[in-house]
């Protein structure tokens, strides 16, 4: 029987604070999933953000956690999206491959279990990710529980809202064009894209030449630090090895920072209007940290986002292209169009009529590009943005329906600040520093240097001090 006090505990704590009642003998790893269970039962008809409950497999888990693992017994979600988790259901939220089940553990999900976080379900996404909302049509629409009627973000938008909800208090997040920073900042979280080559892709090689990252959604910076200090650290051989400080990010993140250089900007680089009251979040952001006593000063940056977001997303479309030539060989038919939604198709068709010298080219663009992004601010210690130009929109938006990809395309120049920095590799976090007058959070988002993923946390903890967010709570929770 859970207790009221017990579901009070879980839904108020973080994942390190659950995790230190397991190692001192004050709950269980089971009752921890009990309570997770009974919040998820509660919240999830309303909101869809865990599209496949596995309560028996955490059940399981939990009578087998070390407890003296950095997250013992710790209720998890992974993403229905491309981590493989032995036992699981690997749909990509994509009718072609609805029937499919993991049959072994990615290496990232190997780090997971090591930290002794327990999987009681899966994530909503939208079809293979490519969304900044969560509207799928094979598992339905995931909700805010902040607002009705508006978009909880994506890829990682199932996550986000049962993190926003407390479902759990932690859950993966993976980032291709803004799939974590754009639901962190949707749904009033944290969530930070780590450095290129920070977390192992294995079983793959590479994914979309360093663009694809992989990490978590949480509600608090230091939840986030001791997340990356589980899931980090490239395998011999990785195609991208960012160097590795000597302490933990969790003790680094909090480290008051010395007297930093940092840049801001509130101008949109593909010359697109800015929300009034995302910028005066932004600002105040800014005003803090002149408070705090960083130098601070304006530089918009000089990218032609429009140009490097085609290049981008002509890159996206070949390797998407390549992946599904792969899974017909497991599913054993080619996918046709009614396997797919209408985007999906579209880059799946593009994909295969770019030839192999426009996209060879394209890469070598994207290298330039990255390398112009972090000279351009590499003078800054942080780098300050907006994580999204407009305030959460409505459903249908962002609509996979819709059979013209370039305009379809067009629609992320809300998340024109997300983009460049996976293209550039540089470490970026969403931090939930405002909300609208209705209510809508607003995300901030802080940029650093490649493989300084230590001043970005640690210039999170700082701003989560100066401009708290841990007692908002949406309506939904």
């Amino acid at each position: 029987m859970i207790t009221e006090n017990l579901l009070e505990t879980y839904t108020n704590s973080d994942a390190l604070a659950l995790a230190g009642l397991v190692k001192r003998g004050e709950v269980s790893p089971s009752e921890l999933v009990e309570a997770a269970v009974t919040t998820i039962e509660r919240l999830n008809p309303e909101l869809n953000a865990v599209v496949h409950r596995l309560y028996d497999m955490a059940r399981a888990q939990a009578a087998t956690v070390d407890r003296n693992a950095p997250f013992a017994g710790v209720p998890y979600l992974l993403k229905e999206l491309a981590s493989s988790w032995k036992g699981a259901p690997l749909t990509n939220s994509c009718f072609y491959l609805k029937d499919f089940v993991a049959d072994s553990d990615s290496e990232v999900v190997r780090r997971i279990k090591a930290a002794g976080l327990v999987l009681v379900g899966k994530s909503n996404a939208p079809e293979n990710g490519w969304s900044i909302t969560t509207e799928p049509k094979l598992y339905g629409t995931t909700k805010n529980p902040w607002r009705e009627g508006i978009t909880p973000g994506g890829s990682s938008g199932g996550a986000a809202a049962a993190v926003a909800s407390r479902m759990v208090p932690i859950a993966e997040a993976s980032d291709g064009a803004g799939s974590i920073r754009v639901p962190a900042s949707c749904c009033g979280i944290v969530g930070l894209k780590p450095s290129r080559g920070r977390v192992s892709l294995a079983p793959f090689g590479d994914y979309w030449y360093g663009g694809a990252y992989f990490l978590c959604l949480s509600r608090t910076v230091r939840d986030t630090a001791a997340y990356l200090d589980a899931v980090a650290g490239a395998l011999p051989g990785d195609a991208y090895t960012p160097p590795v400080p000597a302490d933990s990010w969790l003790s680094l993140s909090a480290r008051t920072p010395k007297k930093l250089c940092i840049g801001f900007t509130v101008t949109p680089p593909d010359g697109t209007a800015i929300d009034a009251e995302v910028k005066a979040t932004v600002l105040a952001a800014v005003a803090a940290l002149q408070r705090l006593g960083h130098d601070v000063e304006e530089h918009d940056m000089p990218l032609d986002a429009d140009a490097a977001w085609k290049t981008y997303t002509d890159m996206t479309n070949v390797q998407t292209a390549a992946t599904f030539g792969f899974l017909e060989t497991l599913v054993g038919r080619p996918v046709t169009p009614h396997d797919v939604e209408p985007v999906t198709w579209a880059v799946i068709s593009r994909g295969r009529t770019t030839s192999g010298i426009k996209h060879v080219s394209d890469v070598e663009q994207l290298r330039l590009i990255g390398r112009d992004i972090v000279t351009d601010l590499n003078s800054y210690d942080i780098f300050v943005t907006p994580t999204l130009t407009e305030l959460p929109r409505p459903f249908g938006y962002y609509d996979m329906s819709e059979t013209d990809l370039d305009r379809y395309n067009a629609k992320w120049g809300d998340a024109v600040f997300n983009f460049p920095f996976n293209i550039s590799g540089l470490p970026a976090i969403s931090l939930p520093l405002g909300q609208s007058a209705g209510g809508a959070p607003i995300g901030v988002q802080l940029v650093g240097r490649y493989g300084d993923e230590a001043t970005v946390l640690a210039l999170s903890s700082q701003l989560e001090e100066a401009m708290p967010w841990k007692d908002r709570r949406p309506k939904s929770s």
